[in-house]
């Protein structure tokens, strides 16, 4: 047996055992990992007001604690105002569900000649065995849901957290950084952040438009149709379908169908109809637009970095997809030769044909060749 074949095994053993510990390490610790990432995104959104507050002599502490103050109370506003709503639309449903019934009853009856009754009814439902083993698991999972609330609170709670010392302790984080980098390195990690904080910036900006814009189209459309809560309605269509990824258009639109529903049933179809065909005006005019203006990406780029970044991450990744692209290509581009564009028609989109296309293979091949310029090889006039 060579001398080196024992070393050599239990070197690689313990390369295998390293790559094991740390793949268990990273799966236990991708949920904190992703709370760090969405904070540090969160971070530099809040950072040009943090810097400009800072900048006026208030303490960058204080500042950052006075911006997400004013989040928070925003926040739980529109909580606590769409909730209050929300209720007393539930409790109008339910006292007007027995004029429903009695009208879908009455129109069964007439059309298909039944004898339905409304106690019948009533009845049947109350004593039907879907809905016993529906209440049965309802009360089973009271549990599981009052656990992920508590765990989503706790989420939310360390990624404010996180995000207040990236933004308030901005400036030493970037000193500790740099103090272990070489000075040309320093140059370029700050360039990085500057443009991180432009990018998320100009994203965060034009998210915040198409959700005024969406918002201002929604409620011209539920104030139309006459339903109730138009602006807090409009209010939410506009931040859950911009600031919720990949499942926030049906989150928002289905509040204002539920609504609109107990006004007219007629009227959720406008609104679906109506959310359907905004959707795909924002999609292909609105947000390829903002986003390349605002972010300075190319729009399937930033539907590519979606969709990779969803599936990556999920919902975390599609949100923060658009804003990481943006600042690697912004960063990378300085490093990137680019040289003047030669006149020709197929770079303008045409395409030059017969023996124009010979003449310029032609010159093209013998210029190389010929230290005589092609004019005078051709026989044409110089």
């Amino acid at each position: 047996m060579p001398r080196w074949l024992p070393r050599a095994m239990v070197l690689a053993l313990a390369l295998i055992a390293c790559f094991q510990l740390g793949s268990w390490a990273f799966y236990q610790l991708i949920g904190l990992l992703t709370n760090v990432l969405i904070a540090f995104f969160l971070a530099l959104a809040v950072e040009p007001a943090v810097s400009r507050m800072a900048a006026r002599g208030m303490r960058r502490g204080l500042a950052t604690f006075l911006v997400f103050f004013g989040v928070l109370i925003v926040g739980v506003g529109f909580v606590v105002m769409l909730g209050s709503m929300l209720a007393s639309q539930i409790v109008e449903m339910v006292e007007s569900f027995p004029a429903y019934l009695d009208s879908v009853i009455n129109w069964s009856n007439q059309t298909f000649h039944t004898e339905l009754s409304r106690v019948a009814v009533q009845d049947s439902l109350l004593h039907s065995d879907w809905l016993q083993r529906y209440v049965q698991n309802s009360a089973t999972g009271v549990l599981d849901v009052s656990t992920t609330l508590l765990g989503g609170l706790f989420r939310l709670l360390t990624i404010f957290l996180f995000s207040f010392y990236f933004a308030a302790d901005g400036p030493r984080l970037r000193r500790a950084l740099c103090s272990v980098l070489p000075p040309a390195k320093q140059a370029e990690v700050l360039r990085a952040w500057e443009i991180a904080v432009d990018k998320t910036g100009g994203y965060i900006y034009s998210r915040g438009l198409m959700a005024l814009i969406s918002g201002l189209a929604h409620y011209v459309l539920l104030e139309f149709l006459t339903v109730s809560y138009a602006p807090a309605l409009a209010v939410w269509v506009g931040l859950v379908s911009q600031f919720i990824p990949t499942i926030g258009t049906y989150l928002a639109g289905a509040l204002p169908m539920l609504i609109a529903f107990t006004v007219n049933p007629w009227y959720a179809l406008w609104v679906l109809g109506f959310v359907v065909i905004y959707q795909q005006f924002e999609n292909y005019m609105l947000q390829p637009k903002l986003t390349a203006r605002s972010v300075d990406i190319h729009p399937a780029v930033a539907f590519g970095s979606v969709i990779a970044g969803t599936a990556l991450l999920g919902a975390v990744g599609a949100l923060v997809a658009i804003p990481a692209i943006a600042t690697l290509q912004a960063f990378l581009g300085a490093y990137v030769k680019r040289y003047d564009v030669m006149d020709d028609e197929r770079v303008r989109g045409g395409r030059p044909r017969g023996r124009r296309v010979l003449r310029q293979m032609r010159r093209a091949l013998r210029a190389g060749n010929d230290p005589r310029p092609a004019s005078e090889e051709l026989g044409e006039p110089r």
